[in-house]
């Protein structure tokens, strides 16, 4: 692997953070500082610890961000819930992405530990 940069989790991370952004633009004044803020800090930080975990020097230490980002990846699932639920924005599109990109963070994990 040359960088974080290459690979497609990473990348449809990005654009999934750009689309979350874009999103909450729509959402209530009142919620800036509450669930707008904790959604994109959410989003923010799968691609950051696809991005760090990377750049380690072991697979081991890859694995475990990956981890982080599964984390992050299902705080901002539940957060995206909340905010369809109460109607600030559709979003089951996202809700989409976020299935695609588990599943290929799941797959890395795997490469990662059969790959010797």
């Amino acid at each position: 692997m040359k960088s974080h940069r290459d690979l497609e989790v990473w990348k449809m991370s990005i654009d999934l953070v750009t689309n979350v952004y874009k999103i909450s633009e729509s959402f209530p004044v009142s919620e800036q500082f509450s669930l707008t803020s904790q959604i994109k800090r959410s989003a923010v930080s799968v691609p950051s610890n696809i991005a760090e975990g990377a750049g380690r020097n072991s697979k081991a230490e890859f694995k475990r961000f990956l981890y982080i980002s599964l984390g992050s990846l299902a705080e901002l699932e539940t957060q995206l819930i909340i905010a369809d639920k109460l109607k600030f924005h559709s979003t089951d599109s996202m809700i989409n992405d976020i299935i695609i990109i588990r599943k290929m963070i799941f797959g890395l994990i795997k490469s990662l530990k059969t790959d010797h």
